[in-house]
């Protein structure tokens, strides 16, 4: 089976039931097995070291173009003795919910740097930005409000939606035309939420958050922005593409993450202190998860206060993208409407996709490969993401090998 079919056919095997639940995984894992045994199984690497810009992949080192790691930080030594000190002096556990014993002096110490980093009154850290999504949206919309969602959102938000009960309703990807239409055929009388991205991980664009604002205020809805991929790469401080757009106090909600810039795990939800109350004392995913490790809560607060201290991290990762997209549009290469470090190289064609991967990972260069049902149909692509510690060199070896890989599939 071509890769192109089972990426077609994936979606109708979840879905098969004949009287016995593991029908589906029989037919899922034949050709998967297929693919790993040809070696064309691009996930699930058993990566040795993969915080840096260097990688250690089956003891091999390569170069790091796949993490989110924008700012540099995970593998800074001050970020490494921040996790040190808190496991040390707290321990490696708080062995328990926040609502309970698990709430940490720690905790509020990051909540209360991050609410004045982002400009709102509170914020509320999750033990992963997936859970921050999911409690949020959940706790905030009920079965009675409209979920207004970008088709190209996260899962985390679609998920959060769907535990909510809310009715959901979807507008093309930053189509403000698209988004008016499906605001004007809404009830009045219904509560409804605006949810998007604030930088889409796998495009690289950003969402138009001040014709959102207006269309919200016209149409009298609110306004989440997930900043889980902008914080560190927009805004004055890097606070995100909010602040990039002046606009902190215009948006109600603005959630984020810290595996990413922040160089840990876990995230966090930013408002109006009462929303906040709201979210801390009706969010399932914060009350029945165990809280943020001392370690990560630590390592998060720390990168961040480096972060806001070290201004240049924050330009050089976006001078990096800038100069990594201008040689690949040069070259002739699809790099859609990514005005960001993370840039796309949009092949379409699943099996070159993969081909080209596996070219560039022989030449000892790490990205990721991106097929459907992450992406639309023919739109398969490699996700190039760079980093504010990556040098010139570094870069152009990426752009060298992309245009020999290139010249060998298509030219």
């Amino acid at each position: 089976m071509k890769l192109e079919e089972y990426l077609e056919k994936r979606k109708e095997i979840t879905s098969i039931s004949r009287g016995d639940i593991f029908d589906k995984v029989k037919e899922y894992v034949g050709p998967l097995y297929q693919f790993m045994e040809i070696g064309w199984y691009p996930y699930f690497k058993p990566f040795e070291r993969a915080e840096g810009k260097v990688a250690v992949l089956e003891g091999r080192e390569i170069k790091m173009f796949g993490s989110n790691n924008y700012t540099g930080l995970a593998s800074d030594k001050r970020v490494v003795e921040s996790i040190q000190k808190a496991v040390e002096e707290i321990g490696p556990s708080a062995t328990g919910s926040r609502f309970l014993n698990g709430n940490l002096k720690i905790h509020h110490e990051l909540e209360g740097e991050l609410a004045d980093f982002i400009g709102k009154e509170s914020a509320l850290v999750f033990a992963t930005g997936y859970q921050t999504n999911v409690g949020t949206i959940s706790s905030i919309l009920s079965k009675n409000d409209i979920a207004i969602l970008d088709e190209l959102d996260h899962a985390s938000i679609i998920d959060g939606v769907r535990l909510s009960r809310a009715q959901k309703v979807v507008f093309k990807h930053n189509d403000m035309d698209d988004l008016k239409r499906v605001l004007e055929e809404l009830p009045v009388n219904k509560g409804k939420l605006i949810l998007v991205d604030g930088l889409f991980s796998m495009e690289g664009d950003i969402a138009p958050v001040p014709d959102i604002v207006d269309l919200a205020k016209k149409y009298n809805a609110r306004v989440l922005v997930d900043e889980a991929h902008s914080i560190g790469v927009f805004g004055p401080h890097g606070e995100g593409v909010v602040a990039e757009f002046g606009l902190t106090d215009d948006v109600d909600i603005i959630t984020g993450t810290f595996s990413k810039s922040l160089s840990s795990q876990g995230g966090f939800t930013a408002s109006n202190r009462d929303v906040i109350e709201f979210i801390k004392h009706n969010g399932r995913a914060m009350i029945f998860s165990a809280s943020l490790t001392p370690a990560n809560t630590a390592a998060a607060l720390t990168a961040l206060r480096i972060m806001r201290e070290e201004q240049w991290r924050v330009k050089k990762v976006r001078e990096n993208g800038d100069y990594v997209r201008d040689r690949f549009r040069e070259m002739g290469i699809d790099v859609g409407l990514s005005v960001s470090p993370i840039i796309p190289i949009i092949i379409g064609n699943p099996e070159k996709t993969l081909f080209f991967w596996q070219e560039l990972l022989k030449r000892g260069i790490y990205v990721n490969p991106v097929f459907p049902p992450a992406v639309p149909p023919d739109r398969s692509m490699l996700r190039v993401s760079v980093m504010a510690t990556h040098t010139k060199d570094d870069l152009d070896y990426l752009i060298e090998s992309v245009r020999e890989v290139k010249k060998l599939l298509f030219d």
